[in-house]
């Protein structure tokens, strides 16, 4: 074993080290006028890091001029504290790299093991608040699945990420100034033109860049919508079945969630209008409602337009995968017929293009901008910088409408193969029918398959033969009025649905 006494012996105090050292950064707290010399303060400080885990096994530990430079300690004292833990078997040293933590310690058996700890009076359950446990709550979601069916994938082989390093590369090369320092609380300005011009060719939205605030995703976008413009205890109308990531927000925000059912036409105005007619907002997801799929008709929304104007409320537009439609042009958005400033129209990028991009979007009424910008800046300054000048470009130079068009061919083709699969492998089992748009199909229980188990024991049970479906029942606030299973098809080549579908079956059969 390599001593750490074999680096040059002497070392001027606060000498230099010779090159950047890239080991971690250590908190070490030391007593110059303790009667404990400094070598064995240091030793002492380095075995607690190690022992406590701070230092973790095979971690490399700054060198010993790098110590003396940052503690302004002579490089002998350092030298001593570390030839002390080599000699004990604490660290171990490395020809030509350095000094490491041993991956296996003299008092490893008396270490504390992660979760060995007393549990804090704090960490307890009853210290959560109530509005806490709402968002702590699980969801009924597979976003921590993989394999089919999991929903909420979308297929990213598909993705041009070699075109998207170059995007980034191009900005963040040699970054300017005040892209680094970022600051406008409303986002990069060329994406919210970019963003603008998309939504007013593509969906009729009628809007200008100014409009467009950009936010980590539609739960953000929620949150900062009933933030400013609800009270604690106001009524808000929920889409039953609905999203449940939108539920809980809502619900922790303190806001009184009235169900209203979603009927072949969309929500039904007329019962939320006599459930809650003096309700502060409304959610709804016109073009595709999620889960079930169906198009709110124009009269419906027209009606809700109408309710909204009378009532003075507000209407949040969830526009989360418009651009996947397979038939026809996408539907114009609700925002478009507002003429009262009534609709906060939200969207994101998340599934269209990569999940972990976090980056969507509100187009709030020109009367509001001022206000949204202001508790933007207030809540969370802005959006991360590093990828908006890259899906700025990604949008003004068309990159993403052939993206959209590849995708949507592709998408086409893949719910094609799930029905396909279910006619051969899941019939008398589930009922599904094709969807004009999304990225997932609703399969209703068959009656025989419903006298059986309910949709929690179906999806339990795929979940045991390693099929990742979602039961329908969980997206309903109150008792669910349809048994159902939600099965994602995009991120699933043919074969592989062909042989989720089979295994499917076995589960269910």
């Amino acid at each position: 074993m390599k001593s750490a006494s074999s680096e040059k012996q002497s070392e001027p105090l606060g000498g230099k080290p010779r090159r950047t050292d890239r080991a971690p950064l250590l908190a070490v707290d030391l007593d110059a006028g303790s009667e404990t010399p400094l070598h064995r303060q240091l030793y002492d400080a380095l075995r607690r890091a190690i022992l406590d885990g701070r230092l973790a096994a095979g971690a490399r530990l700054p060198s010993s001029r790098g110590l003396s430079f940052e503690l302004g300690l002579s490089r002998n004292t350092v030298l001593s504290a570390l030839d002390q833990l080599v000699s004990e078997g604490y660290v171990e040293g490395r020809t030509g790299s350095g000094t490491f933590v041993a991956s296996v310690l003299p008092d490893e058996a008396a270490a504390p093991q992660p979760g060995q700890l007393r549990p804090l009076a704090c960490q307890s359950a009853g210290a959560i608040s109530a509005r806490g446990r709402t968002l702590a709550g699980p969801l009924p979601s597979a976003r921590a699945q993989r394999g089919a069916f999991a929903i909420g994938q979308p297929e990213l082989d598909a993705f041009p990420f070699d075109l998207w390093a170059r995007l980034l590369a191009r900005h963040w090369r040699h970054p300017a100034s005040a892209l680094a320092l970022g600051g406008d609380p409303a986002g990069y300005a060329p994406l919210r033109v970019a963003i603008a011009d998309h939504l007013r060719r593509v969906r009729a939205v009628t809007c200008t860049a100014d409009q467009v605030i950009v936010v980590s995703g539609i739960r953000q976008a929620v949150d900062l919508t009933v933030r400013l413009l609800l009270e604690p205890g106001d009524q808000v109308w929920m889409e039953e079945p609905g999203y449940p990531g939108i539920r809980a927000v809502l619900s922790a925000a303190d806001l009184r969630l009235v169900p209203v059912p979603v009927d072949a036409h969309g929500l039904d105005v007329a019962a939320g209008a006599a459930a809650a007619p003096h309700a502060r907002l409304a959610c709804v997801a016109p073009s595709h409602q999620y889960p079930l799929g169906v198009v709110m008709s124009l009269a419906r929304r027209l009606d809700l337009l109408a309710w909204a104007r009378e009532a003075q409320a507000w209407i949040i537009e969830d526009d989360y995968d418009s651009e996947y439609r397979y038939a026809g042009r996408p539907l114009a958005a609700m925002q478009g017929l507002d003429r009262d400033g009534r609709v906060i129209y939200v969207g994101s990028f998340s599934k269209v293009l990569f999940p972990s991009l976090r980056l969507g979007y509100l187009v709030v009424p020109p009367a509001l901008v001022d206000a949204f910008r202001a508790a933007r800046a207030t809540l969370d300054d802005h959006a991360p910088m590093t990828p908006q000048p890259a899906l700025a470009d990604f949008i003004a130079e068309g990159h993403f409408a052939a993206h959209l068009r590849r995708m949507r061919r592709l998408y086409a083709a893949r719910q094609q193969a799930l029905l396909g699969a279910a006619s051969r492998h899941l019939d008398g089992l589930l009922d599904l029918a094709p969807d004009e748009a999304g990225m997932h199909l609703t399969a209703s229980l068959s009656p025989s398959l419903a006298a059986r188990m309910d949709d929690t024991a179906a999806a339990a049970k795929a979940a045991r033969a390693g099929i990742a479906t979602t039961a329908l029942s969980g997206f309903y606030m109150g008792e669910a009025r349809r048994q159902g299973l939600l099965l994602g098809y995009a991120a699933f080549d043919d074969a592989a649905i062909e042989d989720a579908a089979r295994r499917l079956a076995r589960a269910l059969g």
